[in-house]
This record gives C-alpha cells, structure tokens and sequence, in this order.
C-alpha cells in the first residue's frame, strides 16, 4: 500500500493582498501527475484545505476540479480531514456526493462522523485509516464551570489523546488477523516540532502535551497537518508534510515537500519529494545601500519580496528603495524597519500594515496596550476570544 501524505494547502490565501490562484492551481497540477507516477493507493489531505471558513469561488472551484481529476485514477482513496482553518459546513456539504467518488471528508470528529477508513485493493483489505480531523474544544472536553486555564488544558489534553485510544481500538479488531498497518492522521502542535510565523495556536496554552511517544505506540504511521514545515516528530513514522508553498516570508528559504508513504512486508518506508516553487520569495536585510545592491542581483521578476531596513535615515531609505522598486519592476510587499532603530512617530512612517497582522494578531498587540495585571484575567481573555474567533472564522 502505497500513501502520499500532504496538508495546509490553505487554498484562497491572500498573501499582502496578493492572490496565491496561480501557485496552487500549479501545486494541484503537480499532485495529480505524483499521484499516477507513483501509484499512489490514497492520498491524505491532513486539514487547512481552504485558509478560511469562507473560500472564495475560484477557491472551491480549484479544490472540485482537482477532485475531479482524481476520479479518473482506478482504485485511488481520497480522504481529506478538517483543520482549524476549514469550515465544517463548507466541506461537509457535498460529502454523500464525494464518497460516490471514492472521497472521504471527515469534518469535526463527534460521535456521528464515522473516522475508520477501511482501505482494500481487489477486495483485499490492505490497511486501515484513522481519519482524525482537527478536533474542537467542544468535541473532546466536557465543559466544567469554574475550571482554571490549566484545568481546562489538562482535561483537554486527555480527551484527545482518549479519542486516538478509542479509534484504535476499533481500527485493531479489523487488522489483529493479518496485522495490517494502521495510519492515523491529526492537526495539531505536537511536542518537539517546530513552528513557523504563518502558524496560529489552536488550544489553550499553544502546544499540547501529545507527541510520537504516544502517537507512534498506537500506529504505523501518523500523517500530520497545521505545521508547515516538513519534518519528523520523534520517530521516523510520525511526521508533518508541510504546506506545498510558503505561507510568510518565515517560509522563505523552506523547501515544500510530500510525504510517500510505502507499506512492504510489515515494515514502512517514507520518501520526500520536493514540490517544484511557481513563485520565489525572498527576503533582504540591511541599510539603503546593501538593499539596493541585492536588488540588482534578483533576475526573477515575479518573486515577492520583503525588506527588513537599518538604515540611519529609513524614511529616505524607504521612500528610494520603493522608487527604484517600481522603476525596475520588482514586487516588494513590505519593508519593515529594524526595531533597533529609535521608534518613529506613526505619522511619520507606517511600519506595519494589517495585511501583515492576523486578528490574533492585533488582539494581543491590544492587550499588550492595556498592560493588564492579573494574568489569569488575561489567560481566560485571552482563551474567549479564540473560541469567538474559532467559530467566526469557520461559519
């Protein structure tokens, strides 16, 4: 059996204002051949399909299309699972019609969504997916009136790790017999992974106390999403696919990769390809004169591109590198000027615009501002205004 683990697509993303159509639309193409040159058995979509709750139509119509262009695989699974980003209800919607096409979606996790994913090939039972989404609050914790921040991590931390136990416990009375593998999926922060800027916690406290000791106990191997960058956690069988384009400019200089996932005479090997990039971007430090220097040097007109400046004078630098920018068309969409360098007024010179900041973004930047004394106050602030913008952003 033969699997090709992806996630974080975030399709719909507008990066500075800038549409990512193009890149993904290229990305998508790209998997399609992957899929029959590699003889993939079931491609796993490890959540953060869409990067909101609402995409927009060209969004959905590259996400359908690519679907589409799957159904002409024989025998191909397709099995895709929320993230924090996606709405249930947009996924949800067409699913009777998708599982006709050999697509499951499994979208929240409660007790009416069935996760077990048999996989057979010529009615052989090859192996068996646990089909985790990004489980909510709602779902794995009971909600208990007085808990503290840490109680309510705590309870939180064991209702997740109990929904792994339960499902494989039903997934291992299908595969004891003829022990076959096991895979799981999850969207979350894993101890001992690392993060990038384009990620958002998604729990009370960020990271929760879950990572491949308990995970690789369980299974043969666990397809993770929400990190974007590739790696392993722990062991070489619980891994993070990544995002198959950069999401900031902190994914710069990361290489995108897909997980190949191969399962041969009870053992399991795991291939990384490399995602060919559609669109550079880069980032250049320093003062006027070294800035404009590395200008010269980018030939690829399309890259998008970020400046972080120290320079004595940055409103002069500024205002020159954004003119020689436009002379010699190239994209810059943003320059940011070193916080080493004494605070300038904001009429003077606007350092940081909200294409740049994400609601949590400017959330905390406010609390920062009141200077509120009394931590718990701001934990369980803090932990409200998550779950309000939780179910905003997947309406």
């Amino acid at each position: 059996m033969r699997i090709l683990h992806t996630s974080d697509w975030h399709i719909g993303q507008k990066f500075m204002g800038k549409s990512r159509a193009e890149e993904h639309k290229a990305f998508l193409s790209w998997l399609t051949e992957i899929i029959k040159k590699e003889n993939i058995d079931v491609l796993i979509v490890a959540g953060d399909i869409f990067d909101t709750g609402n995409p927009p139509n060209y969004a959905l119509e590259l996400y359908y299309n690519f679907l589409k262009q799957l159904f002409a695989i024989e025998n191909l699974y397709v099995i895709i699972t929320a993230g924090n980003h996606d709405s249930i209800s947009t996924l949800k919607a067409p699913k009777q019609l998708l599982e006709f096409m050999n697509v499951y979606v499994i979208t929240s996790g409660d007790v009416d969504e069935n996760e077990l994913i048999p996989i057979y090939k010529k009615d052989k039972l090859q192996g068996v997916v646990c089909a985790v989404p990004f489980l909510r609050d709602s779902i794995v914790r009971e909600s208990v009136s007085g808990q503290t921040t840490n109680e309510k991590e705590s309870s939180l931390n064991t209702g997740i790790k109990q929904h792994y136990i339960d499902i494989y416990k039903e997934a291992i009375k299908l595969t004891a017999k003829d022990n076959l593998p096991i895979i799981a999926t999850g969207h979350l922060t894993t101890l001992g992974s690392r993060t990038s800027e384009s990620e958002k916690d998604i729990y009370i406290g960020g990271t929760l106390d879950i990572g491949s000791d308990f995970l690789g106990k369980y299974f043969d191997y666990v397809a993770l999403g929400h990190l974007h960058i590739n790696q392993i956690v722990g062991c070489n069988h619980v891994r993070y696919s990544g995002s198959p384009i950069p999401l900031s400019f902190s994914e710069a200089n990361q290489k995108k990769k897909i997980n190949i996932v191969e399962f041969k005479n009870e053992k399991v090997n795991v291939k990384e390809i490399e995602i060919p990039n559609k669109r550079k971007l880069q980032v250049l430090r320093g003062n006027l004169e070294s800035v404009l220097k590395e200008l010269e040097k980018i030939e690829d007109k399309t890259t998008w591109i970020e400046i972080h400046l120290n320079d004595d004078n940055p409103m002069s630098a500024n205002q020159e590198i954004r003119e020689y920018a436009d002379k010699n068309e190239f994209i810059i969409l943003a320059i940011k000027i070193d916080k080493t360098q004494k605070k300038l007024e904001a009429k003077e010179l606007k350092v940081t615009s909200l294409d740049e900041l994400t609601p949590t973004d400017v959330f905390t930047r406010r609390l920062d501002i009141e200077e509120l004394e009394d931590k718990e106050f701001v934990e369980e602030l803090t932990l409200s205004f998550k779950k309000i913008y939780e179910k905003v952003s997947t309406q």
